[in-house]
């Protein structure tokens, strides 16, 4: 199924046309949480699980809280919002264990809560008790969730936070701060937007940049209040309160460029007990950068140009061309498997493409003149012009080409996906917003470098470009399920999630008999 990223218009599958309403963010916190350690408090975490197909898959998890039974967790999860499908979600919660990451084992599992997306975004908080196994209550342990559904405007802003001379908490060392973030909504409630890392012993901290959605932070409007505290951190699940002082979006945009904005961070009861009393510290935006995220329908409606680049996958595992079961097949009478899928996806592609011209990549291949192995080449062998004209310009000059390379390996796709993405960057430079590119990647399946290829496609989802994936012949498609991520957020290997869901994987076979 197509996901629709923030106003695209989803692809119809011939099953079942779904229009995605909306994405939702969703922001959790427990109370009186069960306490599975003995000399400490648990130290919670929450795995967000959606069902597909009867099987419960998880979505994407929390951080892990230190010492706490009532945490507000930090995590915003983000997910499709189908109006016309019950998409049922589990929250489970877990006391983690240090560096052995989240247990899943019995003695760990605190509790877990069953709900639909559709009750969530109805009733905008949700409030239910935690269930053990068997339907036990977890003690009067609770589990909050609250849903905003993210407007159109979906840029994101990325802050750089320090602090200078901040009050000293800590006997025998200095304190160790963090800064927590938030929004204060209409009802004046207060909602967390983001909790910086501890920066351990030090008075004048640096906290690490961080990136945030406009909606989380301010809802889009400039003028919202937000409150932002400072803590010395405590292990044991009580923080020190240092300091706090509110602002808004629109006052924290004076730090862009070379300026910076501080304030002083205040504590109310210093400020009444003591009569000299000027801060607790001052804290300094360094830095405030705003990037706005476009949409596939925000680049066409405002006249882009798309571009088109076909890669095909010239890999061993394809079966020798002069191989009736070989999906290169040459077959005088008919067209091969790839030949049928490049014709009936690039046909209609074709409709968007301005100067019907087709960049045509090959990969996984030896190529003349030397036989080298290829993860990127032209299948015209044209390196400076590898545009061919139309889908009927790709198909000769496929044809023409298979007889000339020697099949071979391995299957890498990254190569491919940082070439377009190397030129999609360079027309974002211009910021004329005038090239959206599209990658239509033909392969038998199995990719050898998913590592890079992650990698490659979290990097590309910053960028003006989509990527399209046909799965040829009947091989397993694990691979290409993973990449596409409608079962959860595609993450680079260091953990990192794509900014937009950019990579839609259509197996041909299912497809191929529909007229």
């Amino acid at each position: 199924r197509a996901t629709a990223t923030m106003g695209e218009a989803p692809e119809p599958s011939p099953q079942a046309p779904l229009a995605v309403l909306s994405k939702v963010e969703l922001r959790v916190s427990c109370k009186h949480l069960l306490d599975r350690d003995t000399l400490n408090k648990s130290d919670p975490c929450v795995l967000l699980l959606m069902q597909s197909q009867g099987q419960w898959m998880e979505v994407d998890r929390s951080e892990v809280i230190k010492s706490n039974l009532n945490p507000v967790f930090a995590k915003i999860f983000t997910v499709d919002y189908y109006f016309e499908e019950v998409q049922k979600l589990r929250f489970e919660v877990y006391d983690s264990h240090g560096h052995a990451g989240v247990g899943t084992h019995d003695d760990d599992f605190l509790g877990g809560m069953e709900c639909t997306v559709g009750q969530i975004v109805a009733q905008k908080r949700v409030t239910k008790p935690l269930f053990l196994k068997y339907g036990k209550f977890a003690g009067k342990s609770t589990i909050t969730v609250i849903s905003e559904e993210i407007s159109g405007n979906n840029g994101y802003v990325e802050l750089a936070f320090r602090a200078k001379k901040l009050d000293d908490k800590d006997l025998f060392s200095k304190s160790d701060p963090f800064l927590e973030i938030y929004r204060i909504d209409d009802d004046r409630s207060e909602q967390l937007v983001y909790r910086t890392e501890v920066v351990k012993n030090n008075l004048s901290p640096i906290w690490e940049p961080f990136k945030v959605s406009l909606n989380s932070l301010c809802s889009c409007e400039e003028k919202r209040k937000l409150r932002c505290v400072v803590w010395d951190y405590d292990s044991r699940g009580k923080h020190d309160f240092i300091g706090e002082f509110f602002t808004t979006f629109e006052e924290m945009q004076k730090a862009m460029g070379e300026n910076k904005v501080q304030w002083d961070c205040m504590n109310p009861k210093y400020k009444i007990k003591k009569r000299n009393y000027k801060n607790s510290g001052v804290v300094v935006l360094l830095d405030l950068k705003i990037h706005r995220v476009y949409s596939f329908l925000d680049y066409i409606m405002g006249g882009c140009q798309i571009h088109f680049t076909v890669a095909i996958d010239f890999t061993a595992s394809n079966g020798d061309p002069r191989n009736s079961c070989s999906l290169h097949y040459i077959n005088p009478y008919q067209p091969n498997e790839y030949l049928k899928a490049l014709v009936a996806v690039g046909e209609i592609c074709q409709d968007y493409d301005s100067d019907k011209k087709f960049s045509a990549l090959g990969f996984g291949a030896r190529i003349p003149p030397k036989y080298e192995v290829s993860h990127d080449f032209a299948i015209n062998f044209n390196p400076d012009n590898d545009e061919c004209e139309g889908i009927q310009g790709v198909v000769e000059s496929y044809q023409s080409c298979l007889p000339k390379i020697q099949l071979y390996g391995p299957t890498n796709v990254a190569p491919i996906i940082s070439k377009v993405a190397r030129v999609a960057a360079d027309e974002e430079r211009t910021k004329e917003a005038s090239q959206y590119f599209i990658l239509l990647i033909l392969t038998d399946g199995v990719v050898t470098d998913m590592a890079d290829t992650r990698e490659a496609i979290v990097r590309a989802s910053y960028l003006p470009m989509s990527i399209i994936i046909v799965g040829v012949g009947n091989a397993d498609f694990t691979d290409m399920q993973i990449l596409d991520g409608d079962d959860g957020i595609l993450r680079s290997p260091k953990g990192e999630p794509v900014l937009r869901d950019i990579v839609q994987f259509v197996p041909f076979r299912e497809f191929k008999n529909v007229s």
